[in-house]
C-alpha cells in the first residue's frame, strides 16, 4: 500500500506537469511565401509614348491556404537607370496549392530598357474546403489567330463546374514558344457564368516580338477579387456531378473484369 503522504505528493507532481504542458505554446504552422515562377515584359511604341506590357505567374505551394491581398509592383528603368514607369497592380487571390497568371499594361513617356516585377507578401487565410473541392474552370473551343499588326486574337468559351453561378471570372491567356518559354499574355472578364451555359471570351495579346513564333496558348480562368471568398462560396455550393447523362447502351451480359480476376486466381 502506498502511504497517503506519497500519494498526495504524486498527485501534486502530476498537476504541476499538466499545468506546465498546457502552458507550452503550440507550434505555429509555417507558410511558405508565394514564388514568382515566371515573368516577361514587352514594350511597344504608342501614340502616348511607349506601352509596357507584362505577364507573370505566381505559385502558392501551401495546400490549405489562400494567398490574399497581393500587390505586384512593376518598375521600368531606362539605360541610365532612371525610373521611367512604376505601377502597383492589385492581384486576385492565389488558390491553395495553385498558381495565378496575371497580365497588365502601363504607359511610359520614355522607353524602359529593363522592367522588373516584384510583389508584396500575401495575407494568408485558411480555405473553407479541402483542396480537391476547388475545380478548374473548363476552357473549350479556343482559337489563336495572328493579326496583321503582329498581335494575337484569342477566343474561346469558359464553363462553370459548380452549381452556383459565378458572378465574374478573369480569363488569362499566356503565349509560349515551342520550348515553353513565356512570351506575352493578356486577360479579359466574363460575367454571370452559369453551369452548362459557357459564355464566349475574346482578348488580344500585343507586344510579342516579331521574330518569335508562338507555339502554344495556355488559357486559365479564375474568380475575380483580392480574397478567395468567391472561390470558397462556389466550392461550398457544391460541384456538378461528372456524369450527368444516363448510358444508352445495354449492360454487359458477363462482367469481364470478374473473369479476369478469376483467371489470375487460378
Amino acid at each position: 500500500m502506498i502511504p497517503r503522504s506519497r500519494t498526495v505528493s504524486l498527485l501534486a507532481l502530476g498537476a504541476i506537469c499538466l499545468t506546465g504542458c498546457a502552458s507550452e505554446e503550440q507550434p505555429v504552422q509555417e507558410l511558405k511565401p508565394l514564388a514568382l515562377k515566371e515573368q516577361v515584359s514587352n514594350i511597344v511604341k504608342s501614340a502616348d509614348g511607349y506601352a509596357v506590357n507584362w505577364a507573370g505567374v505566381l505559385s502558392n505551394t501551401n495546400p490549405w491556404h489562400f494567398g490574399e491581398h497581393v500587390v505586384a509592383t512593376i518598375v521600368g528603368h531606362d539605360t541610365k537607370g532612371t525610373e521611367v514607369v512604376r505601377m502597383d497592380q492589385p492581384l486576385d487571390a492565389v488558390p491553395p496549392g495553385g498558381s495565378l497568371a496575371f497580365t497588365g499594361q502601363a504607359t511610359a513617356t520614355e522607353k524602359p530598357a529593363k522592367v522588373t516585377i516584384q510583389y508584396r507578401p500575401a495575407q494568408w487565410r485558411l480555405a473553407g474546403r479541402i483542396p480537391s473541392a476547388f475545380r478548374e474552370f473548363p476552357i473549350t473551343r479556343t482559337q489563336t489567330l495572328r493579326q496583321k499588326d503582329g498581335s494575337y486574337l484569342i477566343t474561346g468559351y469558359v464553363d462553370n463546374p459548380y452549381r452556383t453561378t459565378a458572378s465574374s471570372l478573369v480569363v488569362n491567356a499566356m503565349l509560349r514558344d515551342k520550348s515553353g518559354k513565356l512570351l506575352a499574355g493578356g486577360s479579359t472578364f466574363v460575367d454571370d457564368v452559369k453551369a452548362g451555359r459557357p459564355p464566349r471570351f475574346i482578348l488580344t495579346v500585343s507586344g510579342v516580338p516579331a521574330r518569335t513564333k508562338v507555339a502554344k496558348t495556355e488559357i486559365t480562368a479564375r474568380t475575380w477579387g483580392s480574397t478567395g471568398r468567391p472561390y470558397d462560396d462556389l466550392a461550398l455550393g457544391g460541384a456538378l456531378p461528372v456524369h450527368t447523362v444516363k448510358p444508352t447502351t445495354e449492360p454487359f451480359a458477363v462482367d469481364r473484369s470478374t473473369e479476369i480476376v478469376s483467371k489470375y486466381k487460378q
